[in-house]
């Protein structure tokens, strides 16, 4: 019986919840991993609040985007140590769905960070965020699938080396530097009240998105190919 892409997209997403929901080993280090990073540039910066607010914004992306190549890392590494790549391979008639089930999946195991770090970083910063969280999250949304589009494509290359975690972050950082360059101006923008540019950063982190997921689609198939 054959199943369709959305329906091939949606097993890999729920078997890659479940398994992560299950362990929670990978959620439980990206946030002790994330916490710290803000704890400790926290008491670095002091209690300026004028220095805290105008840095929260990069310092918010730099513990995202370190978590994040956990998360990317994490994607494939069951599969990888059991083999059971090849075989989702052979079943899946759309291989593009694998790829876009593992960046709705890294999305969402991201979300959850996001969701638990915003509040800590509000209250460590002294940041009143209420005004401004629809707008943080939409760009805190655009930021995370454009980086996960790159960083779940480049999972599943360096899935098999010895070095994967040594190369992944080193591949995944200079190509989503736009994305993240977006994404830390437009958080900084929101917390420190300039929105003069907001709209510009905001569709650069759109236009982005849709350039590294129409990437990751097509290159995919090839990319984990025979």
């Amino acid at each position: 019986m054959r199943s369709t892409w959305a329906e091939q997209t949606w097993a890999v997403f729920r078997k890659d919840v479940l398994l992560e929901s299950r362990s929670r080993v990978n959620i439980n280090a990206m946030l002790f991993f994330a916490a710290m990073v803000l704890l400790i540039f926290s008491f670095a910066l002091g209690p300026n609040p004028a220095r805290l607010q105008e840095a929260a914004g990069g310092l918010l992306w730099l513990a995202f985007i370190f978590s994040g190549i956990l998360a990317f890392g994490r994607a494939y590494q069951l599969e990888a140590e059991n083999n059971a790549f090849e075989g989702l391979l052979l079943v899946a008639q759309h291989r593009s769905a694998i790829y876009a089930g593992k960046v709705i999946g890294v999305v969402a195991v991201m979300a959850v960070l996001e969701a638990v770090i915003v509040p800590v970083m509000a209250l460590l910063f002294n940041l009143d965020l209420w005004g401004v969280l629809p707008s943080l999250a939409l760009v805190a949304f655009l930021g995370t699938v454009g980086f996960a589009a790159i960083g779940a494509l480049y999972g599943a290359l360096t899935m098999s080396l010895r070095a994967r975690e040594v190369l992944l972050p080193l591949l995944v950082f200079p190509i989503t530097v736009p994305v993240i360059l977006g994404s830390v101006q437009a958080t900084t923008q929101l917390l420190t009240g300039g929105q003069t540019d907001l709209g510009s950063w905001i569709s650069l982190l759109a236009a982005f998105d849709v350039i590294f997921l129409t990437t990751g689609m097509l290159v995919f198939e090839y990319a984990v190919g025979e």
